[in-house]
């Protein structure tokens, strides 16, 4: 597995606010190639296309169509409802970012912004999808997504 955290993330998850609230209404944005080596950095590879609650239009700062979160049990954070998109372009996917509802779409490099990297597959990744070989307009859902604290 290949969790990174940016900077932010971390300052975050140290303070007061915590991952679902950081995330809450959020998006992920799912890429072809290999992952960035940190969190802070910027995109690589080719947008596939972009998570949302149900496939539904997302304008980063609304909340209208955000990625929701169950209540935290155990030490973890599961996803709730229906995380799917719809393909923007054609690729296999490598990786994703998980963003803020704030920022926007695209990644630059930054330290300031909160952000989630991880591996994509279809099963034992850090996030699974229903098929990695993403499709022009093909729907994908997100079949598991779970943050877990550590407890050490």
């Amino acid at each position: 597995m290949t969790i990174r955290l940016s900077t932010q993330l971390r300052n975050n998850l140290a303070g007061a606010t915590g991952f679902a609230a950081t995330f809450a209404n959020g998006y992920i944005e799912v890429y072809s190639g290999t992952q960035p080596a940190t969190a802070d950095a910027a995109v690589t590879g080719t947008l596939l296309g972009t998570i949302t609650l149900a496939s539904g239009a997302f304008t980063p700062g609304v909340a209208t169509n955000g990625l929701t979160f169950a209540a935290a049990a155990g030490g973890a954070v599961s996803k709730s409802g229906v995380w799917s998109m719809n393909g923007v372009a054609a690729g296999t996917a490598g990786w994703f970012r998980l963003k803020t509802n704030a920022e926007a779409v695209g990644g630059i490099l930054s330290t300031t912004l909160a952000r989630l990297d991880g591996s994509v597959a279809v099963s034992g990744a850090d996030m699974n999808l229903s098929n990695i070989v993403i499709a022009i307009g093909a729907p994908t859902t997100v079949d598991s997504f779970t943050w877990t604290q550590p407890a050490a």
